[in-house]
């Protein structure tokens, strides 16, 4: 099927893939209270790509597009795709994202690299038929850079229909567990997500112009989230004459959390082999069921997540409540964001 018929007018952006996915956020500028339930503490505000918290009415997190922006990519229905991660921490304020692969203008001095994967699946259904779809981002090495500790294990986040996860293998760190609950109100962002995002025509002019960019700075933090497609539709094999063409991604990129560790100002994942094709469920999210116990706890990698548990995660360290961290990103209604 040609993904570019399910491009929309209005839109928004990923992840994330992940995701995310990447990505998660606390839905208020201070720690929650020890009043709420766990369930209530993991509920992140996503701008309404992963939830729909903060987005009441549902045009609250939909940005329409202006006369003479381009159309909407979409995601195909499945999709896998290895990715290049830079941890950009040397000026990074004169040559911001989206980047080239290399960064152009910036050094190796300025970055460090890492590798991943992500994995997608819009038509999932979980065993518990709790929403639908399927997404993992791999982090090879080196997790996703937003917590406030180190991140040189490797990690992977799993959204199984509304429920997501957080896996650490064999190197990671003591005393934290193979497996925890990330949120139970965390999907993988739906094919037409990019609708979320507003259009960055300054962003777009990167790269000489070839790529579409959506992207928003979130709180007083100015938190950054943006995503870019290259503007030109392409088939995963041009050889072929009856491969679909479609607006493939270019890069995901997002503040990380500055403070060193993990040091991570700005993050750029760039895609590489980008292609529609279903993921292997085995390899993929079945790590789920293999991974994680009947009881698994939850996640406790924000400040505030975990107040109460004896038990927590001993990775997440205090963050400094001044630093630009993901745990500080505010629902738009509270930040006064215009639309």
């Amino acid at each position: 099927m040609n993904t570019e018929a399910c491009a929309t007018t209005t839109g928004w952006i990923f992840i994330t893939a992940m995701l995310m996915i990447a990505s998660g956020s606390l839905s208020a500028g201070s720690p929650p209270t020890t009043t709420q339930t766990p369930e209530q503490r993991h509920i992140y505000y996503t701008g309404g790509v992963h939830n729909d918290k903060g987005c009441n009415p549902p045009g609250l997190c939909i940005h329409p597009r202006k006369p003479g922006e381009p159309t909407d990519p979409a995601y195909p229905a499945q999709w896998i795709s290895n990715w290049t991660m830079y941890r950009v921490f040397n000026n990074f304020d004169k040559y911001p994202p989206p980047y080239a692969s290399p960064p152009a203008g910036l050094t190796p001095a300025d970055y460090q690299v890492s590798y991943g994967a992500s994995y997608y699946d819009a038509d999932y259904v979980p065993a518990d038929k709790d929403g639908t779809g399927a997404m993992m981002e791999h982090y090879d090495k080196f997790c996703l850079p937003i917590f406030p500790s180190a991140n040189n294990y490797s990690c992977a986040f799993v959204s199984l229909g509304n429920k997501a996860y957080f896996l650490r293998y064999a190197d990671r760190p003591a005393d934290t567990p193979a497996c925890c609950r990330f949120s139970p109100q965390n999907h993988p962002p739906r094919r037409d997500f990019i609708k979320h995002l507003p259009y960055d025509a300054a962003r777009s002019a990167h790269l000489g112009g070839a790529i579409q960019a959506y992207a928003r700075e979130v709180g007083p933090q100015k938190i950054l989230f943006g995503y870019s497609f290259w503007r030109e539709p392409t088939s995963d094999h041009p050889a072929d004459a009856t491969s679909p063409k479609y607006r493939h991604p270019q890069s995901f990129f997002f503040s990380g959390y500055p403070i060193d560790p993990p040091n991570a100002p700005i993050v750029s994942q760039n895609y590489t082999s980008f292609r529609q094709e279903r993921p292997d469920p085995a390899t993929t999210w079945d790590q789920v069921s293999r991974m994680c116990p009947i009881d698994t706890q939850w996640c406790c990698l924000f400040e505030g997540d975990c107040p109460q548990d004896a038990h927590a995660d001993k990775a997440a360290l205090r963050a400094t409540p001044a630093t630009r961290s993901w745990a500080d990103m505010n629902e738009p209604a509270a930040e006064g964001e215009a639309r």
